[in-house]
């Protein structure tokens, strides 16, 4: 399982137009601790950033599940509810759940997570899919990262 923290950097971005603007853009990072985090991004970004840039925020997120698909170009956020039955009272009880998705749209994060609960034999609902802010996703590089296929 993941232990994800969403940083945000601040630098100077080129436009097409040929303006520089300041912009703050979300990342996703895989890391123990905000001090490993703080350090992962840096070398993760460093590659794609040229000149000054700087970490403006971090903080931890919880996704129970991850489903990476490497055709798609934006990251979901799927939150679900887990319905049990209380034995006790024969209530029922739903658990919220979030994960994060991979997919092209809307349509194919939605199908990526009814095809990966199929798999299992947890009841759910379906109670939000947005569209994240988050440009990219850093795993440790050692974990293998399931590809999900549609």
């Amino acid at each position: 399982m993941y232990n994800w923290f969403e940083c945000k950097i601040r630098y100077d971005k080129m436009l097409e137009t040929g303006m520089q603007k300041t912009v703050t853009e979300p990342y996703l990072v895989d890391a123990l601790s905000f001090t490993e985090a703080e350090a992962r991004i840096i070398e993760e970004i460093k590659p794609f950033i040229s000149g000054e840039f700087s970490v403006s925020d971090i903080k931890r997120v919880k996704y129970t599940e991850s489903f990476f698909n490497e055709t798609g170009d934006r990251y979901y956020k799927a939150k679900l509810y887990f319905i049990t039955l209380d034995e006790k009272s024969g209530a029922e009880k739903k658990t919220a759940v979030n994960m994060l998705v991979q997919a092209s749209e809307l349509k194919e994060a939605v199908e990526i997570v009814e095809a990966e609960m199929k798999k299992t034999m947890i009841d759910y609902t379906f109670a939000a899919v947005n569209e994240t802010a988050i440009m990219d996703v850093f795993p440790y590089s050692g974990d293998k990262v399931a590809e999900t296929t549609v």
